[in-house]
């Protein structure tokens, strides 16, 4: 619930550590695609192997065809007791080859397949440290990550971007009420409202516990209210198809712009401040 101050982040890593540890994801990510670009080399390789071979055997046969070309002379005689053996040899010397390329392209295709999986499992564990596993949108660690590109921007283009603070208000009489179970599908609900109200360029954050953070590129904070008239209509319709459950869904928000040269912590604290008003004056007419 909303104290007034943002609250400390439930993670208990240091930014400097968080930091360190996607420096790491990000150099492992490096070095697997590098070791994939050298299996392509290593393709290219055998397929120059190859070519060289059939140069080869192609110069062999116009020797034998064109023996003018190649020996200046009308023809070339070769003791017929030769013959097997310079036949034998020579299908032996391709079959080989053919084994040779065949072993090293399913080495190849093995090995590149357990780095593209290797890969995909690194970028998947990164995704999934930045998801909240209950409401499935991004947790507090990805605000750490996102911001420091949203100010860049906002400073480089001269574009503002909002910081959206709601709170869904009573959630402890949820738990108290219902149990947890009803409460986390409640957080799931407010998830989902999110998303189906504000656009795919904004982001949503769990921010702790029944709160979330809208990160809204572009947006100023009437264009903010505007949104949150939207989200409100959105809940309204919630509550009359759920009014069932015997709870009434209600949200607290506050909202704050990022202009060039601002303190982008001056501002979610401000987005902080008004959601709390709001709170409070919501519970002084009640």
């Amino acid at each position: 619930m909303a104290t007034g101050q943002p609250q400390s982040s439930p993670n208990t890593t240091s930014p400097s550590d968080r930091a360190a540890g996607h420096r790491n994801a990000g150099a492992q990510r490096n070095e697997l695609w590098q070791e994939i670009h050298s299996l392509e080399g290593r393709d290219l390789q055998i397929w120059g192997i190859a070519l060289l071979i059939v140069v080869v055997v192609a110069a062999g046969f116009a020797a034998l065809i064109f023996p003018n070309l190649m020996w200046n002379s009308t023809s070339l005689r070769v003791d017929a007791r030769y013959l097997p053996q310079l036949l034998s040899g020579f299908i032996v010397l391709v079959t080989l080859f053919n084994f040779y390329a065949l072993n090293q392209r399913r080495q190849l295709h093995n090995a590149r397949e357990e780095l593209v999986r290797q890969l995909i499992r690194s970028e998947v564990a990164e995704k999934m440290a930045l998801i909240d596993p209950m409401t499935e949108v991004f947790n507090r660690r990805y605000l750490d990550e996102i911001i420091p590109t949203e100010v860049s921007r906002a400073d480089r283009l001269n574009a503002p971007f909002s910081l959206l603070m709601l709170d869904l208000d009573g959630f402890k009489s949820v738990n108290t009420r219902f149990g947890h179970l009803v409460g986390d599908q409640i957080l799931k609900e407010v998830a989902l409202l999110l998303r189906l109200t504000f656009r795919p360029s904004d982001v949503i954050i769990r921010y702790g516990g029944d709160e979330f953070l809208i990160l809204m590129p572009g947006t100023t904070e009437e264009q903010g209210g505007r949104a949150v008239q939207r989200l409100f209509e959105a809940v309204d319709r919630w509550n009359e198809e759920n009014v069932t459950l015997g709870y009434k869904m209600g949200l607290s928000w506050g909202v704050a712009t990022f202009r060039k040269g601002a303190n982008v912590s001056e501002v979610l604290e401000a987005a902080d401040q008004k959601m709390f008003q709001f709170k409070t004056r919501q519970a002084r007419a009640s």
